[in-house]
């Protein structure tokens, strides 16, 4: 398979431990980042055209991985 941008340790690399140690010990966090990876590995899917989708799908998809990604920043950055 091919190489998914905007994974979690990608884009916050300098928190990959932190992430790590709340996806084991921080249930609600785990579903977060659980739910990220879906959403931005069927966001990739549909930029390579593996799974397209429509237009407004892909950027309710797109809206949905960046709600997310805020919220798994607050948890972070806390």
């Amino acid at each position: 398979m091919s190489h998914t941008p905007h994974e979690l340790h990608e884009e916050f690399p300098d928190k990959a431990d932190r992430i790590q140690a709340l996806k084991q010990s921080d249930a609600h966090f785990a579903r977060l980042a659980d739910e990220y990876h879906e959403i931005n590995r069927a966001v990739h899917r549909a930029e390579t055209n593996v799974e397209p989708m429509e237009d407004l799908a892909e950027v309710d998809l797109r809206k949905r991985r960046a709600l997310l990604k805020d919220q798994i920043w607050g948890i972070l950055s806390a």
